[in-house]
């Protein structure tokens, strides 16, 4: 009982323990705010691109796709059986995007996918991105163009031909001339415009002059109802005449904007551009082919393994690649964890000078207290005794440093934004600047593993610190201790 009694003594007295306590807990308090916001960027990192990729790709190797994709999908469910939860034709292609802005022409590579929205929406996260809550409701038809949308399209359109006719006016007929021939009209089906959904940040972009607390940031420069030019290639074909392969030609097609895409990742966001799958088919001549067959699993967890073994036996490597959407982003996933950890390692630094600030104070304690711990000894007291009054001081200096950084720690993570917003309001300047993920806030992921980690990890420093200067008070002999009291 008398070790505890002193221990608790010596903390309470000693203040200039009270520097190393401040070290432990700023660096349990900095641990768990950097596991957090890096457990939360991993966390949102990875359901975004779940979302978008679904669980299993079967993807081409060339650009041109597969043909017969149904017989393929068709394959794949006779191989995966009941595992299966959807799945989903897809074809991605490059091309070159062009819209007027301001009386200029604004061309822009980006990435062009063709989907069937339907499909896509059950594999994935597609139509929880969309903008338009209609859209969200009803995914199958995303790509056709209504309220304001539709509303604003036939304006413009209207708006057009009267330009158009007014810089072209009709030639007067000569007498005796017969009026021209009417042009004919195409059905309703088939006059129906070709939707387009965009990437947020190709629609929009930040303004430099917005806060972090401003409601609109961001200023639009294309709006559903707009049309834009999409330009990329036909699929390479025989020549026909020689039986050589052709080259691929150039396919232009007008599309009008029927909502915008927005996923909070500024690679997707910039740069996806989805299309219906038949258009591009027809725009690509690629009738009944696809690049990639997505698919989403019942328990991906258990099945992911034996859903890939499977279908790699029909699809063969030489053409296909079949992998899970974690082997197709694996290098960005591994950068995460390594940056994490290493990142950790780094900070646990903070921990460990605090421990051999642990390590200076004890030394100090003993040569202070060299005559009370010759007292002790020589009133009985065991050098396990003794070693325990200081390595019980230095388990309080952990403890106590533990629980402060703890309890900052997790304030600041559950207030960091608003932390943050005071800090921009302050400094002027966005110390998270919205315009890289385009995220609203910071994202944390707070995991009680981690913070007992960190926990435990500070403590076993501080104690860790304290038993060399325990041993050495423990092995000092009374008799040397009071030879010169």
């Amino acid at each position: 009982m008398y070790k505890l009694l002193l221990s608790w003594r010596y903390l309470r007295t000693r203040y200039l323990a009270l520097a190393s306590i401040i070290s432990v807990m700023l660096g349990v308090a900095t641990l768990i705010v950097v596991n957090s916001v890096m457990g939360g960027f991993a966390t949102k990192l990875r359901d975004r691109l779940r979302g978008i990729q679904s669980h299993v790709l079967v993807e081409s190797r060339s650009l041109d796709g597969f043909y017969d994709y149904e017989f393929h999908m068709q394959k794949v469910r006779e191989l995966a059986g009941d595992r299966i939860e959807a799945m989903s034709p897809v074809i991605e292609s490059f091309a070159l995007l062009q819209y007027r802005f301001r009386g200029e022409t604004i061309p822009r590579p980006v990435r062009l996918i063709g989907i069937d929205p339907g499909g896509r929406a059950l594999t994935g996260d597609f139509a929880k991105h969309l903008r338009d809550q209609l859209n969200k409701d009803n995914p199958a038809d995303c790509f056709k163009l209504k309220g304001e949308a539709l509303k604003y399209h036939e304006e413009f359109r209207q708006m057009r031909l009267r330009l158009e006719q007014e810089q072209s006016p009709p030639r007067p007929l000569r007498p005796g001339e017969p009026p021209p021939p009417e042009e004919p009209t195409l059905p309703e089906e088939e006059s129906e415009p070709m939707g387009i959904i965009l990437g947020w940040s190709i629609a929009t972009f930040r303004n430099p002059e917005a806060k972090s607390t401003d409601p609109d940031k961001d200023i639009h420069i294309l709006e559903p109802g707009d049309e834009v030019t999409v330009i990329t290639m036909s699929r390479s074909q025989l020549d026909g005449h020689d039986g050589t392969q052709g080259m691929p030609r150039p396919k232009v097609a007008t599309f009008v904007i029927s909502d915008l895409f927005k996923c909070d990742m500024s690679e997707f966001d910039s740069n996806l551009v989805f299309v219906h799958l038949k258009d591009l088919q027809r725009l690509r001549t690629m009738q009944k082919r696809a690049t990639t067959i997505q698919i989403k699993l019942k328990d991906y967890d258990r099945d992911k393994g034996q859903v890939v073994e499977a279908l790699k036996t029909h699809f063969h490597p030489s053409m296909f690649v079949v992998q899970t959407w974690e082997e197709r982003q694996g290098a960005l996933l591994a950068a995460i964890g390594i940056e994490r950890s290493i990142l950790n390692l780094l900070l646990f630094l903070i921990i460990a000078v605090a421990g051999f600030g642990i390590l200076a104070i004890f030394f100090m304690i003993v040569v202070e207290k060299m005559r009370d711990i010759g007292v002790l000894k020589a009133l009985g007291a065991s050098n396990a005794g003794v070693m325990g009054i200081f390595l019980s001081y230095g388990l309080g200096l952990g403890l106590v440093g533990a629980g402060l950084g703890t309890v900052l720690g997790l304030v600041i993570t559950i207030r960091i934004n608003e932390i943050e917003h005071v800090i921009s309001q302050l400094s002027g300047h966005d110390v998270f600047p919205r315009d890289i993920y385009y995220f609203d806030g910071i994202p944390t992921d707070l995991q009680l593993g981690s913070v007992l980690i960190v926990n435990l990890g500070a403590i076993l420093i501080a104690v860790g610190a304290s038993v060399f200067p325990s041993l050495r008070a423990a092995l000092l002999h009374p008799v040397r201790a009071l030879r010169f009291e």
